[in-house]
């Protein structure tokens, strides 16, 4: 912590972002032991002013369960385009649906030119 002193002694600005999780109940309550805040929502319409709430609230990474994603598609989307925040999608406690897994292999894809990983 020595160096964040230094830097805040020389009129550095440091922001400090948050990290957070939304999903159903019974999915993101673990996420509470390791020190990220957790946004239990119940419908769409709750987890999607949820998200755009912590969009404006310095959270940087904002994990969400895939149950709940595929019906926010075009808030997550929006969010896509920008830097902050980070929008990572997780299986929920109910298993996966494979999309978060697929939205890796489109970028990477992208950012490579051809899927590498496909085991084919």
């Amino acid at each position: 912590m020595v160096w964040m002193q230094g830097l805040l002694e020389k009129g550095c600005v440091i922001t400090m972002y948050k990290i957070a999780v939304v999903g159903d109940k019974d999915s993101v309550l673990a996420f509470k032991a390791i020190g990220i805040e957790v946004f239990p929502v119940y419908d769409d319409e709750e987890a999607k002013k949820t998200v755009e709430r912590l969009a404006a609230n310095q959270y940087a990474v904002i994990f969400i369960t895939e149950q709940v994603a595929k019906n926010i598609e075009e808030t997550i989307a929006r969010y896509n385009r920008a830097v902050l925040p980070s929008i990572i999608l997780i299986p929920s406690n109910q298993g996966s649906l494979n999309i978060g897994l697929q939205k890796i292999r489109d970028n990477v894809e992208k950012a490579v030119g051809v899927n590498i990983l496909d085991s084919k």
